[in-house]
């Protein structure tokens, strides 16, 4: 708990300065439903470009990602290891953990998810 704790205060910190420049690493949790995360994605951003430069990701079925001591180190150290300036992390799962067009149909819902079908996948309310 300790190092969980500690871990999240110092992305807290990270997070603070806001905007300071480039690099940037953005983190986005994705799960099942908007109360579960089991997959954390990381992107780092050496420039204004549309596209990351960097693409990681992360998986936890056994445990939320937010309450996963090796994530939130990996975390850490993705940050250390790019020499991040700025990191922006939102506050909540943004959609399901698959990827259209990789593990369902381009158009389609998540076959696995269904808690997503018809959900603005930002805000979790319905949109049908």
């Amino acid at each position: 708990m300790h190092n969980l704790r500690k871990s999240r205060d110092a992305i807290a910190k990270k997070m603070q300065g806001g905007f300071r420049g480039f690099p940037l690493i953005t983190v986005a949790m994705y799960g099942p439903t908007a109360s579960r995360a089991t997959k954390l994605a990381m992107s780092l951003f050496l420039g204004g470009k549309d596209e990351p430069d960097v693409l990681e990701r992360w998986f936890s079925e056994d445990r939320d990602v937010r309450d996963n001591d090796e994530l939130l180190d990996k975390i850490l150290q993705f940050v250390q290891k790019h020499h991040a300036k700025s990191l922006s992390m939102g506050d909540g799962v943004i959609g399901c953990p698959h990827e259209e067009g990789i593990d369902y149909p381009e158009g389609k819902s998540c076959p696995h998810c269904p808690y997503w079908a018809g959900r603005n996948r930002l805000t979790g309310e319905r949109v049908h």
